[in-house]
């Protein structure tokens, strides 16, 4: 939160502990004064999902059998995501790829 400041909107799954910690945290801004309130949207399957959407990329990078540095891992991974948004016919040209993907969260 320190970077990329308060959420608006916060999408979990049915798990109670997430939900109360979710709680716990509105209510110290509250205390704080902070008038920014955080909504949050239940999705029941939200962990199938995003595997369904990771699957591919399970099955690209798992037999690489491991990188020798986070920073080619993180340009491989970055690479087979724009693959598929690209095949997903979810890709704008105009916008970075991770500036794609914080409009999806929003």
């Amino acid at each position: 939160m320190e970077v990329n400041g308060l959420p608006r909107k916060i999408v979990i799954d049915r798990s109670t502990a997430n939900t109360q910690g979710i709680k716990n945290i509105h209510r110290m801004l509250k205390r704080f004064g902070c008038p920014v309130s955080i909504k949050m949207v239940r999705i029941k399957y939200l962990n199938n999902l995003v595997e369904q959407d990771h699957r591919f990329i399970k099955r690209r990078v798992r037999p690489m059998l491991g990188f020798k540095s986070s920073k080619s891992a993180a340009s491989t991974v970055a690479g087979i995501e724009l693959v598929n948004m690209i095949r997903k016919g979810q890709f704008r040209p105009e916008l970075r790829p991770f500036q794609q993907f914080c409009q999806l969260g929003a």
